[in-house]
Parts: structure tokens; sequence; C-alpha cells
């Protein structure tokens, strides 16, 4: 086979990349984080006529400048692995926009090639691109590509090829024309960072300079670490006082002129719009969805929906896998012999695990339902449309995208807070987004609403979910007021066309999202749920027996047993905290085993009640343990505060990397811990005095 080929696949933000990405590699792809950050990295194999290759998908951006940890991580990739190819992918109906990336690739100097995507979207809007001028006029191969669709692909692997082993007849290298007086100091420029530095290649020490007048940070730093910086600056100082004075606008605006007039002049001669004034059926869906007064009632409904759908198509297949596991507790006891290790398959493991996995079907429901939301674009739509109700509360409506990503996992969710360039907004951000409820929470209460209230369950979790968002926009205006006063900073929501998501797409990313849990299944929770059987199992009771006809007779001792473990005695240790709040001394050290992770509340009570003992008619499943054990007063509290409480360890981790401050962290965990235990005291004992409990 032929020399490995390396690429990456770069592109802005909604372009279809990752959907190019998806049609390259198909399964043959693993995730990861990039180096020292928790920025997702996929990286996927494929072969062409004998050549391997070897693609890499680099954070979605609209730039290389040094704005976003994912713009830093994208152009260091390309400077530093040097791959073989770029692979730029722009959105055919968006050109102008898109192709300032490739202006920034360009300067770079690499092998590129450009998939011109979603053409079909571009023709249905009278969108006409002759993307063989314009490859000719650029000096970069384009190729027509309809992601969605699995068209082009061919195409394009064929030129990656042609252009990785020089044999494509349209690749040459051009320079975009900065003007004359921009050109003269980018040369004065190069030339001292081809001579002082360690960066002696000649694009990228044009692409430096170009950088250094675009006032860029990062390679600023880098000119700082070098020999000869001195001289380096002291040009810089000199040429953007040149250029002011000559051009009467500061370097950095005349560099994105210059760069959009090229796009522009190239666009000119290969681009045609056929249908004018015409209104899109994309702006007609908006007209209603994201209309003043119906657009958040609509979201509202939506999301409504999802949990209607999460908690009642889940219902099915939940209950298969929930007998499969009695079954399995039931298999299990009857070919073991009596004993610890019996005890801990049955009452840890199948108890403790096999309480989480009943709940898979709901938590891919609902990650399909969230991956369905951001393939058709409506995802962006309910940042836009939360933008307008949190800027009457003065939040920066940006903040509401890493919120949007808080109800599949707080972790990313908190990473995501990067994109924001006020620091005062990142730790805003971040205090609140804990209060939108994860997927790991979505176990503990499909287990209680589904327990306690019956056909009410879904409407009930919504209400859950509702009380988080509305609780995350209360927090974020109290704080905005008190601890981090100050105008916000503008910032335009983008609004990507509507797109027919495909069925391999969404389950894709159902999947990306899913297997994580899947994971943490064989880690966190198994490890979990042994360490709380070993502590609710030690030390025994005098009278603890093997035999399962001993220990029936002792059965109505249980509790009493369970009471003076380790675990027992640590729920009662905290119990005068928690009674008020209508809880016993199970839910405590539930909620306290949950601080790890929340799905460990479902398996804490598995183990707690032995669902996994026995099974058959005299079996008690979960759900009937739970509604023997709390009224529906004191469950809705109890997911109240799961909902509110201290994030789990992870995200408690992810708050301390993201603030950098111990201080902040603590805040986050004190904070949400003290209006958990308010909001669920107002629950219960509010209820009391209404007569609900």
């Amino acid at each position: 086979m032929a020399k490995e080929i390396r690429i990456a696949i770069a592109g802005n933000p909604n372009s279809g990349k990752t959907t190019i990405f998806n049609n390259l590699t198909g399964a043959r792809q693993k995730v990861g984080n990039w180096p020292g950050v928790t920025v997702e990295k996929k990286e996927g194999m494929t072969s062409y006529n004998g050549h391997a290759i070897r693609v890499v998908d680099l954070p979605g951006t609209y730039s290389l400048t040094a704005y976003s940890l994912e713009e830093i991580i994208a152009r260091n990739y390309i400077i530093e692995t040097q791959p073989d190819v770029v692979v730029d992918v722009i959105d055919a109906s968006n050109l102008e926009r898109n192709l300032y990336l490739a202006t920034q690739l360009i300067d770079l100097g690499v092998k590129l090639v450009f998939a011109l995507n979603m053409v079909d979207i571009a023709r249905s809007r009278g969108l006409v691109t002759d993307h063989a001028k314009l490859s000719v006029l650029m000096g970069i191969p384009f190729v027509s590509t309809v992601g969605t669709r699995n068209l082009g692909t061919r195409d394009l692997l064929e030129t990656i090829v042609r252009v990785a082993e020089d044999r494509e007849s349209v690749s040459r290298h051009i320079h975009i024309d900065y003007g004359l007086e921009l050109e003269e100091e980018i040369e004065k420029l190069q030339g001292l960072i081809r001579t002082h530095t360690s960066f002696p290649d000649k694009h990228h020490s044009r692409w430096m300079g170009i950088k250094l007048l675009e006032n860029d940070e990062e390679v600023t730093k880098q000119i700082e670490k070098g020999p000869g910086k001195r001289e380096v600056f002291d040009q810089l100082e000199k040429s953007k006082a040149h250029i002011h004075n000559i051009m009467g606008e500061e370097s950095e605006a005349l560099v994105a002129d210059r760069r959009y007039g090229f796009i522009r002049g190239a666009l000119k001669e290969t681009f045609q719009q056929t249908r004018r004034d015409r209104r899109y059926l994309s702006d007609q869906v908006d007209m209603v969805l994201t209309n003043r007064l119906l657009g958040f009632p609509i979201f509202i409904f939506f999301i409504w929906a999802m949990f209607q759908l999460t908690f009642t198509l889940g219902q099915y297949p939940t209950d298969w896998i929930d007998a499969g596991v009695g079954l399995l507790g039931q298999f299990v006891g009857e070919v073991m012999g009596a004993g610890l290790l019996r005890d801990l398959i049955i009452n840890g493991v199948i108890s403790g695990v096999g309480g989480v996995v009943v709940f898979l079907p709901n938590i891919f429901i609902l990650f399909f339902c969230i991956a369905l939301f951001e393939d058709t674009g409506y995802m962006a739509r309910a940042a836009f449309i939360m933008d307008k109700v949190m800027h009457t509360l003065g939040l920066h409506g940006k903040s509401f995208i890493p919120m949007i990503m808080g109800f599949g996992c707080n972790v990313p969710a908190i990473m995501a807070t990067r994109v924001l360039e006020s620091r005062r907004d990142r730790i805003l951000t971040i205090l609140i987004n804990p209060l939108i409820s994860c997927s790991a929470r979505l176990p503990v209460y499909v287990l209680i609403a589904g327990a306690l209230f019956g056909a009410r369950a879904g409407n009930v979790i919504f209400s859950i979910y509702l009380i988080g968002v509305a609780l995350a926009i209360l927090m974020g205006q109290i704080f905005k007021r008190t601890l981090f006063r100050g105008e916000i900073a503008p910032f335009v929501l983008e609004l990507p066309p509507y797109r027919m998501p495909t069925l391999k797409g969404t389950i894709i990313h159902m999947w990306d999202r899913g297997s994580i849990f899947i994971k943490r299944m064989g880690t966190v929770i198994l490890v979990g749920s042994i360490l709380i059987w070993a502590l609710s199992s030690f030390p025994m009771a005098p009278n603890h027996s093997s035999d399962p006809g001993v220990e029936k007779q002792y059965a109505a001792q249980r509790e009493e047993f369970q009471e003076n473990t380790l675990l027992g005695r640590l729920g009662k240790a905290i119990g005068p905290v928690l009674r008020p709040l209508g809880f016993d001394w199970r839910e405590s050290v539930a909620l306290l085993t949950g601080f790890v992770a929340k799905e460990i509340v479902v398996s804490t009570f598995g183990v707690l009640y032995h669902v996994g003992e026995n099974s058959g008619e005299e079996s008690e499943s979960l759900r009937s343990a739970i509604r023997s054990a709390m009224t529906p007063l004191i469950g809705y509290g109890f997911m109240v505060f799961v909902l509110v409480y201290t994030p789990c360890l992870a995200t408690v981790a992810a708050i301390r990397r993201e603030t950098g401050s111990w201080g902040w962290t603590g805040f986050s965990v004190g904070y949400s811990l003290t209006l958990a235990w308010i909001l669920a005291f107002i629950i219960y004992r509010g209820g009391l005095i209404l007569g609900l409990g």
C-alpha cells in the first residue's frame, strides 16, 4: 500500500464538516480529546485506490484568529502536524462568509482542497457557482458535495490523492494581495521572522507577519519566546504606525477588508443568483418559529414533546430490560452457591448497574431528540429565542448555547463557555450551568416519577427541567446584579438554514453521546455499586446467614441490620440535616453517593432495596419499593433536590479547571447545595400545609 496520506477537515460551524468526515470514515473512527484540553477530537481512517488516508476532524471555526480555543487548536494542528492536505468544507449557500476561513488557509501555504458542500440547498435558492472556474482563479480544486446524501465523496477522495501527490493540474500557490502598503510591511516582518525566529518556512513566516498586523495574541507570544523579538516588535510598531498614517485605518481592519475584497472579486466572476426577492422556505418557517410572540411557546412545546416521547416511548423497552435484569438475578441466584460472592453479584452488581441499565432507552431517546434538533437547525433557533428572553434579564444570549449543551452533559457544556470572550461572563455561565438538568439525572426522574405519578410522569419530568431553566435564569440575574455587574458584550447569533436530517447522521450523533453513558456504567457506576454494597453489608448482623431459608426468617429485621451497617450509620449521621425535607436515611445516603455521579443515586436505591435479590411474583421491583417508601410530595422534593444540589465530581473538576479558582469552585458547590435544601424544604413543608402530603 502507498504511503499514508494525512488530511485535516476544516470548516465553519454548520457547514456540514462533520457529515463529510463521517462520509469519509464511516465507522472507522475514534473519539478522544485534543492534548491538554477537553475539546473533542475525532480521527478516522479510510482507503482509496491503495492509499491509506488518515482523517482528522478539526474543531469548527470561522477563522484562524486566536479568539477561541477551537481556533487555536485548528491552526496549531495545521502548523505543527503539517497534514498532507487540508480539506476546507464550504457552505455553498453562504460562500462569502465561509471563504473567509479559506483566505487564512491560503495564507498558511498548505495544500488545499475545497469541498463545496450543500450545493443542493444553494441551487434551490437560485445560487449557482462555477466551481471549475473558481478552482482555476484561486489555484485550489473545488469539489461539489452533498454531505447529507453522501454525494461527491468519491470525487473528493480522488482530488485529495491527486493534491497530496502533486498531480492536480489546478493546484498552485497564490498570495492574497493585501495592497502595496500592507505588502511592504508584511515583507519587512516576514524577513525578520525568518532571520531571528525558529520559523524559517516562507509561507508560515508570511502568515505570522500578517497575524502580527492583526494583533494576534498567540503569534505575539510565540515571537516573545524566540530570539530577535526586539527587532520584530520594533518593526511591528513602525509598520502599524506607517499603515495608520498612510491609510487612516488600523492594520487589523485593513487585512480583513482585503480578504473580503479578494472573496468578492473571485465570486464576481464565478457566482450568480438566478432568482431574487424570493422568500425561501427557511425564512417562512422562521417567521413562525422565531416569531416574537409564538417562538417561545413553540420552543416550550417542543421540549415538552421531547420529554413525553422520552418517557412514554421509552417505557416499553425499559420494562423489557427491567424484566431481563430480574431474570438475570434469578438465574445467578439459582446457579451460584450461597455466600458473599453471590450476594455481591446479585445485590451489588446486578441491583446497582442493572438499576441504571434499564433507563438506557430513555437516555438514547433523549439524545436522539437533541440530535434531531441540532441536525435540523432548530437548536440554533432555540438559542436565538432564549437570547431575547435572557437579554431582558440582563444576561448574555450567547451563554445559552452552553446551557443548551447542558441537557446532554454539564462537563462539555462548561467547557463550551470558552467561546465567551469575557471572563466575567464565563464564570457566570459556569455557575448557573449545573442547574440545567443533564442526562445523568434523567434515570432518577424516570424512576421516581414513574413510581409515584403514573400517567403524569412525563409532565412531571418536564416540570423539573423547566424549574432548572427558570432557576438558571433567576440565579444568573441575581449574580449579574451582585457579583458580576457590568455591560453585556454584543454578539451575533447565527441562524443556519434548516436541513433535512439523515437517519444515519442523527443516529451517529445519538451514539456519540449515549456511548459515553454506557462507558460510565462499566466504570464509575460499577465501582460505585460495589462500594455501596460493601458499605451496606458490613458489619454483618450477628445472625447473618448465607442460607436463603435462614435469611428469609430474618427478612423482617433487614432494615434494622442495614441501619447498623457503615452506610446506614452514615445515613443516620446526616439524617438530621435532611429530615426536615421528608427524607429518610436511604434518601440521604443516595444523595450522598450522588456526589460522585448522579446515576449512582439509582444504583444506591437498587442496592439498598435489594431489588435483584429475588424474582418472580414475590419480587418487589425498585419502583414498587420507591412507591412504598415515598409519597408523591417527598418524591417531587427529592427530584428537585437532585436537580439543584452539588453537581457530580466530573463537573466540579471541570469548574475548577475552567475557573482556575478553588474559591469559585467552592462557591458553586456551596450555593447549589444551599439552594437545593431551601427549595426541597419549601416544597415539602408547603405541601404539608396545603394538605398535599
